[in-house]
């Protein structure tokens, strides 16, 4: 039996997996570093917290995560012309001693059987609209391009510096890397638009993690973004979780699965709800492997981590795989 960062490799490299992987198994999530914990992180139902970049962030009770706080109070960039006077990018440089607490954390894990991960969140599209607001964001990409390119690559050459420091201190196997691009059912911008903007942004910030060992890049985006598939492969994404049933994923499947894995397919809006239950989710599981099969293929809910809004919906959704796992194993064939 295939370890789990074996059995990952396998299902990644379209090799000879002895298994479905499991959601996030074969991850060990680094959260911590000097720059996360250098201010306060908003808490559920806890009060608003200001980040590093200066954006209000609130996390109401019953939300799947935080969210930029909007009005026009609040809003960081007013004027996205005028936007070095308003966006100063945060601090990622720390001393070794400041980074041992967390490094000491890293060798902890195991990486003979998992792969050391970074979350880092949010990324170059989400930051671009946590600084201006959403509706502003995307009528800028139109009407003022020229200051959307300069700090697209303002927050880009941030991220570049904050993966060499973390490649530098915690020397990553992988890479989990949030950035929402679509709503349920379009992306957000055009594909046109998304190669201009930020192909570029995340070849140089994949590229630069790629550089410094990483084996694997895992993007999350749990929305539609089938029409961006082309590009993420471009920019170098192995996986992309959070893959929604809306992008019919059995097609991405047949004309990608060569190049990339889809990590999701069990849509968190149809399992994690007040009034779950281990029959629904064990059905979801089990449409999901025999809707989409075994290449390239990872079964996982669509949140952005190895959690669930309600308790007991992610550790159900891993029990009802695993004993798919057993099936699939006391077959002796995958």
């Amino acid at each position: 039996m295939l370890s789990r960062k074996q059995n990952l490799l396998e299902t990644i490299s379209h090799g000879n997996p002895d298994r479905f992987v499991n959601q996030y198994e074969a991850f060990q999530m680094v959260y911590g570093t000097p720059y996360t914990t250098s201010v306060p992180m908003a808490v559920k139902g806890g009060p608003n917290v200001v980040n590093q970049w200066g954006v209000t962030i609130s996390f109401p009770d019953g939300m799947p995560g935080p969210f930029p706080v909007h009005d026009q109070e609040h809003i960081v960039c007013k004027d996205i012309t005028e936007w070095e006077k308003y966006v100063k990018a945060p601090n990622v440089i720390y001393t070794p001693e400041e980074w041992a607490p967390f490094v000491a954390e890293a060798e902890k894990i195991d990486r003979d059987e998992y792969f050391v991960t970074p979350f880092v969140a949010p990324g170059v599209f989400e930051q671009c609209h946590y600084l201006q607001e959403i509706q502003n964001c995307l009528m800028n990409f139109y009407l003022e391009p020229e200051a959307m390119h300069e700090l697209v690559d303002y927050i880009t050459d941030w991220e570049v510096a904050y993966a060499q420091e973390l490649c530098k201190y915690i020397k990553p196997d992988a890479l989990f890397h949030h950035d929402d691009w679509g709503s349920g059912t379009s992306s957000f911008i055009s594909p046109e638009m998304f190669r201009e903007y930020f192909v570029p942004a995340y070849k140089k910030i994949y590229g630069c993690y790629r550089e410094c060992g990483v084996k694997v890049i895992v993007h999350h985006s749990d929305s539609y973004a089938a029409n961006l598939v082309p590009a993420m492969i471009d920019i170098g994404i192995d996986i992309w979780q959070g893959v929604m049933t809306s992008n019919k994923i059995e097609d991405l499947i047949a004309e990608y699965g060569d190049k990339i894995t889809f990590m999701g397919g069990i849509d968190s809006a149809s399992i994690d709800t007040h009034d779950w239950s281990r029959e629904k989710i064990a059905s979801e599981a089990r449409r999901a492997v025999s809707q989409y099969g075994r290449k390239s293929f990872i079964p996982c809910n669509t949140m952005g981590g190895p959690e669930s809004i309600y308790p007991g919906v992610y550790d159900t959704l891993t029990e009802e795989l695993e004993k798919i796992n057993q099936e699939i194993l006391a077959e002796g064939k995958f």
